[in-house]
């Protein structure tokens, strides 16, 4: 939704086929056979990057893509052996550090004051567990023969609202932004401010897509 109305269409959709792509090899079943499939495409995906991105977009991260499908080959599926976890609970440790002269003895003096209360909390009831969030699923899908969470599709109106919000946290549109609602008010010197908003909401998104286009 965010790259929708801004890049170009050959350039959207090499950035989607490569979302896909990881998407693909992220999955916790994988047909083997669809592996030698995704190898070539994934050559396919980095030779369109080369076309449509500069040459310092590219360094050894983006290149290591074309080793993933055959290492899902040789080894495993991805999801056993990403670091992301690893790295995630580093960012936990990281945050325990309070003294930076000392920053083993924060981790450890936080590590232990956690594991003793959730000790503790293991024998009190209605209590919430630390660190642990609380799912997204809880109350949605419970109770037997539950098919599934139900799929709530979004009108056009919605869609361009999702978009148009996503543009205004976007740092590079702020520009596009604060140009949009001066030219509204060299036009409408007079008009008040509710009205600026209202309009600037209305016709932002095609008058941004006529001057990036």
């Amino acid at each position: 939704m965010a790259i929708c109305d801004i890049l170009p269409k050959n350039v959207r959709q090499v950035i989607t086929h490569l979302c896909i792509f990881f998407n693909s090899i992220c999955q916790k079943v994988i047909e083997p056979n669809t592996l030698n499939d995704l190898e070539n495409e994934v050559v396919i995906i980095l030779c369109q990057l080369e076309m449509y991105f500069p040459l310092s977009f590219f360094d050894i991260m983006v290149l290591l893509i074309i080793h993933l499908a055959r290492k899902i080959k040789i080894c495993s599926p991805v999801f056993l052996r990403w670091m992301y976890p690893v790295e995630q609970y580093m960012k936990i440790l990281k945050g325990y550090v309070k003294n930076p002269y000392r920053p083993e003895a924060s981790i450890i003096e936080r590590y232990i004051d956690e594991e003793a209360i959730e000790f503790c909390i293991e024998y009190l009831s209605d209590v919430k567990v630390i660190g642990i969030p609380k799912s997204r699923h809880e109350g949605r899908n419970e109770g037997k023969y539950t098919r599934g969470v139900k799929v709530v599709r979004k009108d056009q109106h919605e869609v361009l609202q999702a978009h148009f919000y996503i543009l205004n946290d976007t740092d590079d549109v702020i520009p596009y932004i604060d140009s949009h609602k001066s030219s509204l008010k060299s036009m409408n010197p007079r008009a008040n401010e509710k009205w600026f908003l209202i309009e600037h909401k209305k016709t932002f998104m095609k008058w941004f897509k006529e001057k990036t286009s």
